[in-house]
């Protein structure tokens, strides 16, 4: 939710108040989960032996 739905929306700033962005907080976990698993099954460094090239 940008900023400006925010002002429009007193029930969710209320709840962001008292709780914290929760959303944003998923949003930035889940991000960081697919960083680490992009890095987890990055397979690119890894070469097939010479005997089988």
């Amino acid at each position: 939710m940008s900023p400006a739905d925010r002002s429009e929306a007193p029930i969710y700033a209320s709840l962001v108040q008292e709780h914290g962005d929760v959303l944003a907080e998923v949003r930035r976990v889940a991000e960081q989960a697919l960083r680490d698993a992009e890095r987890a099954i990055d397979f690119s460094d890894l070469r097939a032996p010479a005997a089988f090239r």
